[in-house]
């Protein structure tokens, strides 16, 4: 068996990749190291409505408590609930049963330290070298010292609660489209904003462990954009399955993804002061332009590697408040610990509730610059950047564009794909110079 967990825990297709064995490993696993501290350590157990998620619940539980942990079981809540609910219950870590946008047949497992963070890379290491170690030697307590199990259904009103108090606004007289992706917001989402006050009309939200991202959600917005424009909707929400991220549609049907996301709240929040050292957190894949309206507005944009744990380490480790993805996974860091749908929701529309503007006015204050992305098939991804003809393609690249644009060159994580991105003012240049990149690394790394 070769490395599990990837750059969001343990993913793969549900009784074959992901079995229940695996999984039951994993909780076995999961006790053994966070019982270094407490013997009977406390885990908080979600997961999102996939078919599978109950047959694998099974399994986690049944190994968390075969080595002595007790488990708090939330049911279907969303990712950020785990997040949350994990520090408000105290427990030793949460644990979340979800594939977020993938398929129905995928699933996947990843765990939250007790402070509701992701688990750091040398806590990874050690879990994965417990459940593939040759030899179980993990603790089988019998009698009053095996593991329990408690039922806490309350825990999606103790999230939902917590949401609704990181807004101060009233929602009424607003109508929103909410497509749940009949995915794990299918329940909370509408309950919130309807709590808020507004008129909500929910879409997708009737799972049946199959449909999960089938052609709706964050990934799939088409029907959303149709749903709004046909109850004149003052906006529409998209959430993944499990609603850790969202994309949001303006009044006239127009996209609004998580660059928008971040301009429109970072801008806000930056005029109200409220923006750590004038600073936005996103990763190199973000559109230029949301760069360009931080710096006319006195702000400025850090960036770092594809992928929400680098946007949450810088920002944990310079004290920064608000990062996130151009997917939009956005991290609100004075609320949660993690990419929160449901929170950025709420922050978002609170902002056009405050201003006073419908959100296609509000979301004009960044502008996209074209970016153009082709990819290069090769037979060794490794060493690239040391490639001289590499080189300097990207910098003949880079002196057209001047300080107009920019051009980013990056392997795949997953895939022998060598990804060229161009950006800038025209999309007809743009396209000439990330394909003249691309037809120098395939004949040099395709040999």
């Amino acid at each position: 068996m070769g490395k599990l967990f990837g750059t969001d825990g343990v993913r793969g297709i549900a009784n074959k990749e992901l079995t229940p064995e695996l999984a039951f490993r994993l909780g076995r696993a999961g006790a053994g190291l966070f019982g270094q501290h407490n013997k009977q350590p406390n885990f908080v157990l979600g997961r999102d409505t996939r078919i599978s998620g109950v047959m694998l619940e099974a399994a986690l539980i049944a190994g968390i408590c075969s080595a002595g942990g007790k488990v708090t079981v939330l049911g279907v809540v969303p990712t950020p609930a785990v997040a949350y609910l994990t520090r408000k219950l105290g427990a030793d870590a949460g644990i979340v049963i979800s594939a977020s946008h993938n398929p129905a047949a995928d699933n996947g497992i990843k765990f939250f330290c007790g402070d509701g963070y992701k688990l750091p890379d040398a806590v990874e290491e050690r879990l994965e070298e417990l459940v593939l170690a040759p030899q179980d030697d993990i603790a089988r307590p019998i009698g009053g010292e095996i593991g329990t199990i408690t039922h806490y259904p309350e825990g999606l009103d103790t999230y939902i609660d917590f949401v609704t108090s990181t807004t101060a606004a009233d929602f009424r007289k607003l109508k929103i489209v909410i497509d749940c992706a009949n995915g794990a917001a299918f329940e909370a989402s509408p309950r919130v904003f309807r709590r808020l006050g507004a008129n909500v009309i929910p879409l997708n939200a009737r799972p049946n462990g199959i449909n999960i991202n089938v052609d709706c959600g964050s990934t799939h917005p088409q029907a959303l954009q149709k749903a709004v424009l046909e109850h004149n909707a003052h906006l529409g929400i998209a959430h993944d399955g499990d609603a850790d991220r969202v994309i949001v549609v303006d009044e006239q049907g127009k996209l609004v993804d998580g660059d928008f996301i971040m301009a429109i709240c970072g801008l806000h929040m930056l005029g109200k002061g409220q923006l750590a050292d004038k600073t936005l957190v996103a990763t190199v894949m973000s559109n230029l332009g949301l760069h360009l309206a931080f710096k006319r507005m006195g702000g400025k944009v850090v960036t770092t590697q594809v992928g929400d744990r680098y946007v949450l380490e810088a920002m944990r480790e310079k004290g920064y408040n608000l990062g996130g993805e151009q997917s939009g996974h956005i991290i609100f860091l004075e609320h949660n610990t993690t990419g929160d749908g449901l929170v950025t929701a709420v922050q978002l529309v609170s902002v056009v509730k405050e201003r006073g503007k419908p959100l296609s006015e509000l979301a004009a204050v960044m502008k996209r610059l074209p970016q153009v992305l082709v990819n290069a098939r090769v037979k060794d991804k490794t060493g690239w950047e040391e490639n001289p003809a590499i080189r300097a393609a990207v910098a003949k690249a880079e002196k057209e564009l001047g300080d107009t644009g920019r051009v980013l060159v990056r392997a795949s994580g997953t895939e022998p794909l060598i990804r060229i991105m161009a950006e800038g003012p025209e999309e007809a240049a743009l396209k000439t110079l990330a394909e003249d990149i691309q037809k120098v690394v395939f004949a040099e790394l395709s040999k």
